[in-house]
């Protein structure tokens, strides 16, 4: 028996809208415990990881492990058609995830799941020496404020600021934020803007985000619900600059 019914459908909506537009296909996998996919995009840039606790489900039927092998724009295509006030539920029938919205109206949709050789790549192990969190629309918008001058962008965190700063052909920008943590070494990377953009599609899926940094090191993006129901995180590697 598989059933799995989520009564806020934006937390998947809003995970895949990031993750369809990193990585082509996926494999979610569920169990007893929750469910979880973890992905890399072709290139190797950007890594990522999501986890739904199987409390976070109003019902999570799962007699034995199952693995759903999902394209994820045509997934990410049904989705969309979901309402803020729909409950959602998900069922296997033969070689098709069933996905259903159920509110003024219901609705459903049969995805095909797909043949994938699929080895799951290993969450990296990396010990970070900065750490601080940010509200992610305030990050959005610093990102947005960047991306008006270039196509790159400078991470600093130092004990009081974290800075992001961009240098293009015709100007300049800097952007500041207090965090208010407490950071005992500053942190200098930089990374592709697009790149960025892409993670914070699932600004929706939590307020608040956690910023891990070190020189030249990843940038990890973790977004966590409450009461550590579930996290969908990102490991971005660093662009190398061009001497």
């Amino acid at each position: 028996m598989f059933k799995l019914i989520l009564s806020d459908p934006s937390i998947f909506k809003t995970s895949f809208e990031a993750i369809s537009s990193i990585v082509d296909e996926v494999q979610i996998e569920v169990d007893s415990d929750g469910l979880r996919l973890n992905a890399i995009d072709r290139s190797h840039i950007t890594y990522v990881h999501l986890e739904l606790k199987e409390r976070l489900f109003d019902v999570f039927q799962c007699d034995e492990p199952i693995k759903l092998n999902v394209d994820t724009e045509e997934l990410m295509k049904v989705l969309k058609r979901s309402k803020s006030d729909d409950v959602m539920e998900l069922t296997v029938d033969g070689g098709s995830l069933i996905v259903t919205f159920e509110g003024a109206i219901k609705k459903t949709f049969k995805v095909k799941l797909i043949d994938l050789e699929y080895e799951t790549p290993e969450s990296p192990s990396i010990e970070y020496p900065v750490k601080i969190t940010i509200p992610i629309k305030t990050l959005k918008e610093s990102i947005q404020d960047i991306e008006i001058v270039a196509d790159r962008v400078e991470f600093n965190i130092d004990q009081d600021f974290l800075k992001l700063k961009a240098v293009g052909e015709f100007s300049d920008a800097e952007v500041e934020y207090l965090h208010g943590e407490k950071v005992t070494e500053d942190a200098r990377a930089i990374f592709a803007i697009e790149n960025i953009k892409e993670m914070l599609k699932a600004e929706k899926f939590a307020d608040t985000t956690y910023i891990s940094l070190g020189d030249d090191m990843p940038l990890t993006l973790t977004l966590e619900l409450l009461n550590e129901e579930g996290e969908l995180s990102f490991l971005l590697a660093p662009r190398i600059e061009e001497e």
